[in-house]
């Protein structure tokens, strides 16, 4: 096409070239701000669907993570009071044990049966105070704990309850119990040794229980991290990159303009031809 005044096909061509490359510098910068490659589903629709499942995903193990750490904390409290139960069983047993020697006087005898039942009474307040977030797991009828185990809610970790309760099938002694008479001291001593036996037993399957939620909780965060790691690797911008292309787009832009200003010198040129 020849010279002519009404359509200056170089300026349009510059024209064009300075929007593209005002648009690409538009993206980078766009990048830079965000820090992400994929900001919007218009940016690629199919990676930012996926990206966003998997924040869906990495959300929901949030509430997974804090299922299982309820869940460990009721269980350690439990282990607390078993703990203490044991001890107090222990000191119980040793009562017994002297209350069962026929040379005692009544007083002594007294006295140690007192202490039994105070010892006893100390069991029961533990074993009913021994709640978090209200959930107690070693009073009669303890609640057993279920905690959240994947984000579908679909599996979860079990930790059976463990009654402490006296009276109960772990500690055999009698809600009532006494050692006020040689008899009843010697047959505490035998009851007392089942019922150490059989809440050492049921601590360690609260400790399993603790143990198995505390695992989980460190892969829970572990997935959670790889899950995040993923999303950023999908949508993430190279910053390295994206500063390169900045400038790089920067002075194209500037060659662009000088471009178009002398594109549009071209017109009058024409009137040169006229003088």
């Amino acid at each position: 096409m020849g010279n002519s005044v009404n359509t200056n096909v170089g300026a349009l061509v510059a024209l064009q070239n300075l929007n593209q490359t005002n648009t690409e510098l538009g993206v980078t910068q766009s990048r830079i701000n965000t820090g992400k490659r994929i900001n919007s589903a218009k940016d690629n629709g199919a990676i930012w669907a996926i990206a966003q499942n998997q924040r869906a995903s990495s959300k929901a193990l949030d509430a997974v993570r804090e299922s299982l750490q309820r869940g460990q904390s009721t269980v350690d409290v439990a282990i607390s009071a078993g703990e203490t139960v044991s001890d107090l069983l222990v000191q119980m047993k040793e009562k017994a044990l002297a209350a069962a020697d026929s040379s005692l006087d009544t007083t002594s005898r007294a006295s140690l049966n007192e202490e039994f039942v105070a010892l006893r009474g100390q069991l029961a307040k533990a074993v009913s105070t021994a709640d978090f977030n209200g959930v107690n797991m070693v009073k009669s009828g303890g609640t057993t704990i279920a905690s959240l185990a994947n984000s579908d809610a679909t599996s979860k970790i079990t930790v059976a309850a463990q009654s402490l309760a006296l009276g109960g099938a772990n500690v055999t002694v009698a809600a009532a119990a006494t050692i006020n008479t040689v008899t009843a001291a010697t047959n505490m001593i035998a009851t007392v040794n089942t019922s150490i036996t059989n809440v050492s037993t049921a601590l360690s399957k609260l400790g399993t229980g603790s143990k198995a939620l505390g695992s989980h909780i460190n892969f829970v965060n572990k997935l959670q991290d790889s899950i995040d790691v993923g999303v950023g690797n999908l949508v993430d911008a190279d910053l390295a990159k994206e500063s390169a292309r900045l400038q790089s787009l920067q002075t194209k832009q500037q060659l662009g303009v000088q471009a178009l200003g002398i594109a549009n010198q071209s017109s009058s040129i024409l009137l040169g031809l006229f003088r």
